[in-house]
């Protein structure tokens, strides 16, 4: 009995454990759905309110914002104030954090924020001075260009004091444990002078040939010059005399993509379906998460306009209105210029000027670092302009360099922004550009009444010399420049004979042009693939537009891989799989196809020529400052197979063998990232497009902001720009925009902008125009109210009571 008793205590007790087990897992799983619950709400909580009523201080009149089915904002408004102030409003909800970090960037205040690891970032774009610039322009704005910053910045403002006050700033701003400061007027131009900032570089240019004057050969040097210096030898050995620590001084410095860049072209109706223009513009910068382009509609009754601008700037500054539409490309001009300063020992802020000593300006700067002591720091800037050289270290050389640039001028760039968006035809649009200072850009240009047009604009400095390759003495008037290329001698074209007008970055002026404008200009690959398919047709479409946009054809392997490859062939050490890798390049169709091996293979080539002839004897942290290298490279390519001499080749064993270790680096650079298997292999599962976000290089945030990576065509040199880090594979840079216009109906345009519009994580338009972009597809954007607002969530903003 006892047993029995024992035996049935011990089930109740098994079935109480067995209970008790059971309500705790439940409490458990209770617990864990409900943090599961809290943090999707938490992450869902910033997403903007698209529908119903808002109030807001600094309203006149009530303003209807529409969200279509892509996430493009229709901004309704009786009065100019208001239509600035929803966009500012509007573009804050969406992309905040991209804004506030992009301001801290320019402005070198990221450390602010992240601590001592942006440190040296902060005080080069403190030195290079793009905020200075900024308030240096505020007196030269117009009225209306002020009223409308002043508009958009109490639009931001708003926002941002809407959401601190709710809890719902974006996550980003809680994972990094701040908030941010109110905006200004001066954020937004700013943001305009990084982005003149980021399409330029030729002065990277200059200091990296005075660095092969220091460092190599007078001929070895001028080998690797887009072309030889007025002036010859007297001016090298002056510069030779002056040797400045480059590595120390730039190794830090963040430079503007190799690739920047864009296509754009224009189409007169007497070649298109319609009879009337269609205009194409892809313009090529970074490509990250979120864009740098934000797609809205403007609506009042002084504009209608539609197209794309930078996040925290307002206008639309690429795009079309309901009389023209107009697209830019990088000109590229040398805007900048670096001069040899001369230190006056005994005082080291004094340099010489025509034989007297000039005190130098010097502002005092405080970088404060998150978790850290502030550090201040003296920027010095000479009649030319800041000193660039030392901002990464301490000691004071007898010379330094100091840069003069167009943008560093104030330059009312939105004056012309405005003015674009009103503009009915080529005269006000043309007149419109007499604003547009820095970056010099080549404008296309189509109207409803048939005209189109092509004009370079911007500020080209005229130099006494007509030089710009190297750094010059600073402490003469010799060098200094003699004002702009006049206006009215820009380079302009109007229905010209041919029908079309397209630029690619490429030359845009003969040898009797009587301005110097650029020495370097882009690989003319693109751009001669855009002439040819646009002369092969006499009638074309809105689809032959998209088309040409996605275009993959690789007019590099096409000219160079017949006059690599039978230098290759004749090698007597090629192993089997070199072999096949020579019978792909030889069957292949010239397109950087994602699923084809041959561009795979071409592409590791062409990069592994770079490397053989270069890796061992440039600086490293120099050799990103060689900005046109592949430009050279080809060059290099093209001479060597016609028999000429290089000194650069020769070094390396000569042209055979060049091109037979750079053969072998690719093909073995192929096995060790896909296989041994050729066949297996293919330039998409190399070349994917990985838009990163900021907080993404932290792990493992990296899961939750970075989008997955897509495979992708096209390449650096196809019209479907997809500019890659050689080393991985990435697509780092290409078209975040692509845009078509068809001038017999501006009610519709056809966009693409990748990866999405809003800057949310968990919204649905975060990611959803990847694969459209990836493909090749676009969506319409339509500025007709009784079209997008069947399809439209609809937001009211009222001014507060």
């Amino acid at each position: 009995m006892e047993t029995i008793v024992q035996s049935q205590s011990s089930r109740t007790k098994q079935q109480l454990f067995k209970k008790i087990a059971l309500i705790g897992a439940l409490v458990l799983v209770l617990i864990v759905t409900s943090v599961i619950i809290w943090g999707y709400l938490q992450m869902k909580k910033p997403l903007p309110v698209i529908e119903g009523t808002i109030h807001l201080s600094g309203l006149q009149e009530t303003v209807t914002v529409w969200r279509d089915e892509n996430g493009v904002p229709h901004i309704e408004a009786l009065n100019e104030n208001d239509l600035y102030f929803a966009q500012g409003y509007v573009t804050a909800q969406d992309r905040l954090f991209q804004m506030d970090l992009g301001r801290r960037q320019a402005s070198g205040m990221l450390s602010e924020v992240i601590g001592e690891a942006t440190v040296e970032n902060d005080k080069f774009f403190r030195t290079f001075g793009l905020r200075r610039a900024a308030e240096a322009t505020i007196d030269h704005l117009s009225a209306d260009a002020m009223k409308a910053l002043t508009a958009y910045a109490d639009g931001v403002n708003a926002f941002i004091s809407e959401a601190k006050e709710a809890g719902t700033l974006p996550l980003e701003f809680r994972f990094m444990g701040y908030e941010p400061n109110p905006w200004s007027v001066i954020d937004s131009i700013t943001l305009g002078k990084y982005m003149a900032y980021d399409l330029g570089g030729n002065w990277e240019s200059q200091m990296f040939r005075h660095y092969l004057l220091q460092n190599f050969s007078e001929e070895e040097a001028l080998e690797l010059f887009p072309t030889y210096p007025a002036g010859g030898p007297h001016v090298l050995d002056l510069l030779k005399a002056h040797t400045l620590d480059f590595s120390k001084s730039f190794g830090y410095a963040d430079s503007p993509h190799l690739e920047n860049g864009s296509n754009n072209w224009v189409i007169s109706g007497e070649k298109t379906v319609t009879g009337k223009p269609l205009l194409a513009d892809d313009p090529h910068l970074g490509l990250a998460t979120p864009s740098i382009w934000y797609e809205t509609h403007l609506k009042s009754p002084e504009v209608n306009v539609t197209g794309v601008i930078f996040a925290g700037i307002p206008g639309i500054i690429v795009g079309h209105n309901e009389h023209i539409a107009w697209g830019v490309t990088n000109v590229g001009p040398d805007v900048q210029q670096l001069y040899i300063e001369k230190r006056n020992p005994d005082h080291p802020y004094e340099f010489e000027y025509m034989g007297n000593w000039e005190k130098a300006e010097i502002i005092k700067e405080e970088l404060k670092i998150k978790g850290e002591e502030s550090i201040e720091f003296d920027v010095v800037i000479t009649r030319h302009g800041p000193i660039i050289s030392e901002f990464a270290h301490d000691d004071q050389p007898d010379s330094a360099l100091s840069l003069r640039w167009t943008a560093h001028d104030p330059t009312p760039e939105l004056d012309a922004v405005i003015r674009f968006n009103k503009a009915t035809n080529w005269e006000e649009f043309e007149d419109a550009l007499r604003y547009f200072h820095a970056p010099a850009q080549n404008f296309v240009f189509a109207s409803t009444d048939g005209t189109i047009a092509y004009r370079a604009n911007g500020l080209i400095p005229i130099r006494k010399t007509n030089e710009a390759l190297l750094p010059v003495p600073g402490w003469t008037d010799e060098h200094e420049w003699q004002g702009y290329i006049p206006w009215e001698e820009l380079p302009t074209i109007i229905n010209p004979d041919g029908g079309f007008i397209a630029t690619a970055n490429n030359k845009i002026v003969d040898d009797n042009y009587p301005y110097h404008i650029a020495h370097s200009w882009a690989q003319p690959f693109r751009q001669q693939r855009i002439v040819d398919v646009l002369s092969s047709k006499e009638v074309m479409s809105t689809d032959d537009m998209k088309a040409l946009q996605f275009d993959q054809r690789n007019l590099q392997a096409e000219e160079l891989l017949p006059l690599l490859l039978p230098t290759l062939k004749s090698h007597s050490m090629l192993r089997y799989i070199d072999q096949e890798a020579i019978r792909l390049l030889e069957e292949w169709n010239f397109k950087d196809d994602p699923n084809l091996v041959a561009p795979l293979i071409h592409h590791l080539w062409i990069a592994s020529i770079s490397d053989v002839l270069f890796e061992e004897r440039i600086d490293p942290d120099l050799f990103k400052h060689f900005r046109e290298r592949r430009s050279v490279v080809d060059e290099l390519i093209r001479l060597a197979a016609n028999g000429e001499d290089s000194l650069w080749i020769e070094n390396q064993g000569g042209y055979q063998e060049v091109v037979f270790e750079a053969f072998q680096r690719a093909v073995n650079r192929g096995i060790e990232v896909q296989g041994p298997r050729m066949e297996k292999w293919s330039w998409g599962d190399f070349h994917q497009v990985k838009l990163k976000h900021p907080l993404g290089a932290i792990a493992p945030l990296h899961i939750l902001f970075n989008p997955t990576p897509q495979p992708v065509g096209g390449s650096a040199i196809t019209v479907m720009a997809a500019a890659w880090n050689v080393n991985s594979g990435e697509v780092n840079h290409g078209a975040g925009w692509r845009g078509v216009m068809d001038l017999s109906d501006l009610s519709e345009s056809y966009h693409v902008v990748v990866p999405g519009q809003s800057g949310h994580v968990t919204s649905r338009w975060y990611d959803n125009q990847i694969e459209d972009w990836v493909n090749g597809k676009y969506h319409s954007t339509n500025i007709n109210p009784k079209t997008y607002h069947k399809t439209s969530k609809k937001l009211e903003l009222h001014p507060a009571e």
